[in-house]
């Protein structure tokens, strides 16, 4: 039994702790190029925060890491096959009872890490926040935890270098060949603010790549993989701590 998982613990443990900050993982499940499995998302997301939460437990945050939530935004995806969604509002409203229970429970401090790209939290907890207005409600992406430049050689944005390397590392029986990889190639926008990226419409992902990928994974390798992991797990946990020491009512200088 991992102490810090939640689906790992019993009842005869967690009714004599006291869990100071919850951790909420939301992942996907959708195509990621000819090579990696549906599942992406889900299995980095959550493996990076249950590594995070074990470096942060060992030095004494009282913590829990949530069960994952294993689908999330694809409403550009709707004619690829099999890839789930849940809109926005479906998410607000699964977050709102989620956040029902911790405040009930004085459990105050929830960290919502997002595995997804398609997957846009802020404007949801602005709502929740003002609705729970004792919570510290906080979010971030993994993939923007370090510089990706650092780690990979290829830019991109899924099923690229980087999901690549991190799958080979933790589910390396899960990738296929990477002969068997598209090219991840994208197609760009006509319409020049989209195209420079001060213009923002979602895309349709059919139109947008013909493998379901973008970026080019055939760089990548396990051992970048684990590197950025241990960077990114590394940065988490220190969150983590931060957020289980600072008192709520007084946390900016």
């Amino acid at each position: 039994m991992r102490p810090y998982i939640l689906s790992e613990s019993n009842w005869k443990s967690i009714k004599e702790e006291k869990t100071e900050v919850a951790v909420l993982t939301w992942g996907a499940t959708e195509a990621h190029n000819y090579h990696l499995p549906y599942g992406t998302d889900n299995y980095q997301i959550e493996a990076i925060a249950a590594e995070a939460g074990k470096l942060a437990w060992n030095k004494g945050v009282k913590l829990k890491v949530l069960p994952n939530i294993p689908f999330g935004v694809n409403t550009g995806q709707a004619d690829i096959t099999l890839d789930m969604n849940l809109n926005p509002s479906t998410q607000l409203a699964i977050l709102s009872d989620i956040i029902e229970v911790l405040n009930r429970q004085n459990i105050y401090k929830l960290i919502l890490l997002n595995g997804h790209g398609g997957n846009n939290f802020k404007p949801i907890l602005r709502e929740l926040g003002l609705k729970y207005p004792k919570m510290l409600l906080i979010a971030t992406n993994f993939f923007d935890v370090v510089d990706k430049s650092q780690f990979f050689e290829e830019k991109g944005d899924h099923a690229d270098e980087m999901e690549t390397s991190l799958m080979l590392h933790l589910k390396r029986e899960l990738v296929l060949d990477l002969k068997e990889a598209g090219d991840g190639k994208e197609r760009k926008s006509r319409i020049t603010g989209i195209r420079e990226g001060w213009a923002w419409s979602e895309r349709q992902w059919s139109m947008v790549t013909a493998d379901t990928g973008i970026g080019d994974p055939r760089k990548a390798t396990s051992e970048k993989g684990e590197r950025f992991i241990t960077a990114v797990t590394q940065k988490l946990a220190n969150l983590i701590e931060e957020v289980s020491e600072v008192e709520i009512g007084n946390r900016y200088e």
